[in-house]
């Protein structure tokens, strides 16, 4: 499932003997000279938003590029470029970007009015479709996104423990307020104000320090770590995981907002491990804003207040009917159980072809991942950077950090020449 290539190996390489610095600087010049139209708005959104953006994610050195149009794998920008797009929005766009049944649903939804503000027989419909699909989730509720999933399933999963620690693992992503990189581990400034304790991710003697806080009340995982670089966790790992919940009455909480396109019932089908709850979020809205949060009947029950329970959720957009649509139609159309195998099967290709290439070209670079999530890494960023910008030169968006998320639209053909051009790439850096 992951890479074969040791890491450690790989990294203590030494680097060409070339001075990286200048090509980053000319590949630089290179994208500036062929991007003038996306230069000038970068210098007007700068002026209204900070930093150029409101992701922060999108943005790259030495601008990003501005899209006008975007179809099946391809994305257009204003200076009219063509991009095979790799990154997928980091997992969200696994339909690619213009499905029709998604769009006929949405335009269907919209003919009967939105803004209803009262419940409908849409979101009945999907709640049946994501509990048939996923089996860990007896009930589930609708968010907005994959961030309110997880801060609703932290929430419930703290009231039905009745304790106030949250356990969480170093360089998790769980949302723009629950990020513990290797740095400001539970600290980042932005992060709910939640006692966590963070522990290693994959590490079974790790999870001693974990469970030895008496008021841990649940643990909140991605079974494979996507903005970490698609570090997948063992199946080992997290049957130990689970057992250590289950003997301490810790609720386990799977953030499947990324993994579950892995398998057709999620990573937790793959990896074979059932949580107590599951998160969901990205692609499962058909490209639309979407998130959802499900479980266990006896701890969803706490929604329930005509048998006793005490809490409840609001969100004005969380069962509105563009997005209720479009994910009934992706779920029980677009993501049949045999698509979602066949672009694993193409992911874990790439993934293996990359890393060979890489390997065999002697770069301190290397590949992991499973399935449709790969990660690209380098010991040495500059690499990085020059890789980026050669395979945009060549048509091929993906990721700045090295992270790809094929979509079903993204062919066998656009997988070889991605790879075909991290190979030329990569001797032209051995030959300068």
């Amino acid at each position: 499932m992951t890479s074969v290539s040791d890491p450690d190996v790989r990294s203590s390489k030494p680097l060409p003997a070339v001075d990286l610095d200048a090509l980053v600087i000319a590949a630089h010049g290179r994208y500036r000279e062929h991007h003038p139209n996306s230069e000038s708005a970068h210098t007007r959104a700068r002026r209204v938003m900070p930093g150029g953006n409101t992701r922060t994610v999108l943005d790259f050195d030495p601008f990003p590029f501005r899209v006008v149009r975007a179809d099946g794998p391809f994305l257009v920008d204003i200076d009219q470029h063509r991009y095979v797009d790799f990154c997928g929005n980091y997992t969200a766009g696994l339909l690619g970007h213009s499905p029709e049944s998604v769009k006929d649903a949405i335009v269907d939804a919209l003919a009967g009015g939105w803004a209803l503000g009262a419940t409908h027989e849409r979101e009945i419909r999907l709640a049946e479709l994501v509990c048939d699909r996923f089996h860990s989730i007896d009930q589930v509720r609708f968010t907005n996104s994959g961030t309110e999933a997880n801060l609703m399933a932290i929430g419930t999963a703290l009231h039905h423990s009745g304790r106030s620690t949250v356990g969480v693992f170093h360089n998790a992503y769980h949302g723009g307020v629950l990020s513990f990189g290797a740095v400001e581990g539970p600290h980042h400034p932005l992060n709910v104000p939640h006692r966590f304790r963070v522990a290693p991710f994959d590490d079974i003697a790790g999870l001693d320090q974990l469970f030895a806080d008496l008021d841990l009340g649940c643990v909140l995982i991605e079974p494979v770590q996507g903005s970490a670089g698609c570090l997948p966790a063992a199946p080992s790992f997290l049957a130990e995981l689970r057992r250590r919940c289950t003997a301490t009455g810790v609720v386990l909480i799977f953030d499947e907002v990324m993994t579950s396109r892995l398998a057709a019932g999620g990573a937790q089908e793959r990896l074979g491990v059932r949580p107590d709850m599951t998160t969901l979020g990205k692609y499962i809205g058909g490209g639309m804003t979407f998130g959802a949060f499900g479980g266990r009947s006896d701890i969803m029950a706490h929604f329930d207040k005509s048998s006793g329970g005490q809490l409840t959720q609001a969100g004005t957009f969380n069962n509105n009917v563009v997005s209720m649509s479009a994910a009934i139609a992706a779920l029980s159309g677009e993501l049949h159980p045999d698509r979602i195998d066949e672009v694993n099967d193409r992911g874990d290709r790439l993934r293996r072809d990359l890393d060979r290439v890489l390997a065999a070209r002697g770069l301190p670079m290397w590949a992991t991942g499973m399935g449709s999530m790969v990660g690209l890494h380098s010991s040495e960023d500059r690499l990085m950077e020059l890789m980026f910008h050669a395979a945009l030169a060549d048509g091929l968006y993906l990721a700045r950090r090295g992270f790809i998320a094929l979509s079903m639209v993204v062919t066998e053909d656009h997988c070889d020449a991605l790879v075909a051009s991290v190979d030329r790439w990569a001797e032209s850096l051995r030959t300068a």
